[in-house]
């Protein structure tokens, strides 16, 4: 029997989704085509373009609480629809949504009220900082935070490599591992401000692409983290609840650039169709696979609370082939370009470079194939 929550998402799009996406899509037209080399080249940080994003919707309308519909294929949209110009842009969406969604899945209504309205609305911004837990949770790597109870709260301390989306006036999702005076460990999970006492933003090493996304080195030195900020606390419960729907919203980006990368493909036709007709990867191909894998990832978009294994199994397949097809545009463009598209200011090499990194950003390729052959021998 369906759920309340199946049941609303299965009505499909509000009118207010729509128009959102149509606002979001001729924004991302008009704006970004003037921005994305300085994005790329210059590592500029759209923060901008980012909190119009919002005022237009774009980070609102998969909340449950929040919309009257939880549409997350709206979100999907929406971010594709950015990332078919940048993905840097789209990736930063991306930290956005997955932040509001910590918070409205929750039951902390208070962050609801206060800074989860204000994160649907793009005036504050924020990252999601599961990164770290994501691996630790499939042991690649152990939890770099840790906390202790004090009173009213935790003292956290440790150090996340790169959390995207921040700066000082910003928000992120941190987990931290707190051991009881039993020895017994849990995971606890905040909303933290990069303004707290006791953290600071370090610059990060230059990437090959994704450098204009916010992206810094966090500290957290003794930092206080009261209750009014906790998601929840053991997290284990919280974690199934949102785990889908962080996954599948990571599919805009490779959707959005994928398209993009088609396009390429196709505008070479006049002039080099005659040679590339000989290459593997060709455009009609690679549309068609495109379509199934979208509309795969959008029937599991509509129902993002459920908990059935063989549901997060196929979560977790859905994104590694939307993944999987975005590198393959993208080496498909780069070849039907040629040497036009190895140019430094090309479109074809950034867009290469860029699904480089939706093939390694956090679950990367190998550990959802890792956690998909985990799933097997359970």
């Amino acid at each position: 029997m369906m759920n309340a929550r199946t049941q609303l998402a299965n009505e499909g799009p509000t009118r207010a989704g729509i128009g959102a996406l149509e606002s979001v899509r001729a924004f991302a037209d008009r704006e970004l085509p003037k921005l994305v080399r300085k994005i790329d080249g210059e590592g500029y940080y759209p923060e901008g373009v980012l909190r119009e994003l919002g005022q237009l919707g774009a980070y609102s309308q998969h909340l449950p609480g929040y919309s009257t519909i939880i549409d997350l294929n709206a979100a999907v949209d929406a971010m594709s629809a950015v990332a078919e110009h940048c993905v840097s842009s789209a990736f930063c969406m991306w930290c956005q949504d997955a932040l509001a969604w910590y918070i409205f899945a929750s039951d902390n209504e208070e962050l609801k009220r206060d800074v989860g309205f204000r994160i649907a609305q793009g005036d504050v911004l924020g990252g999601t900082g599961l990164s770290n837990p994501m691996k630790a949770f499939c042991d690649i790597e152990p939890m770099r935070l840790k906390g202790a109870e004090a009173p009213g709260g935790y003292i956290v301390k440790g150090v996340l490599p790169y959390v995207s989306n921040l700066g000082t006036a910003h928000y992120f999702g941190a987990v931290f591992e707190v051991t009881s005076p039993g020895g017994v460990t849990r995971n606890v999970m905040a909303i933290v401000p990069c303004a707290a006492p006791g953290l600071s933003l370090v610059e990060t090493a230059k990437f090959a692409a994704l450098d204009g996304t916010g992206t810094f080195v966090v500290q957290m030195r003794d930092v206080f983290v009261p209750r009014a900020w906790i998601l929840a606390d053991p997290i284990d419960d919280y974690l199934k609840k949102i785990r889908a729907g962080f996954i599948l919203l990571q599919s805009g980006m490779a959707f959005g650039l994928a398209r993009d990368c088609i396009r390429l493909m196709e505008q070479t036709r006049p002039a080099l169709g005659h040679v590339n007709k000989f290459l593997d990867e060709q455009p009609e191909e690679l549309a068609e696979q495109l379509d199934h894998i979208q509309s795969q990832a959008a029937a599991l978009a509509a129902t993002p609370f459920e908990e059935d294994l063989e549901y997060w199994r196929a979560v977790l397949r859905a994104r590694l082939s939307a993944g999987e097809a975005s590198m393959k545009a993208a080496h498909g463009a780069m070849l039907h370009c040629g040497a036009r598209g190895y140019v430094a200011t090309a479109a074809a090499q950034r867009r290469l470079r860029e699904a480089y990194f939706v093939a390694i950003v956090t679950p990367a390729t190998k550990q959802l194939r890792k956690m998909i052959a985990d799933l097997a021998t359970d």
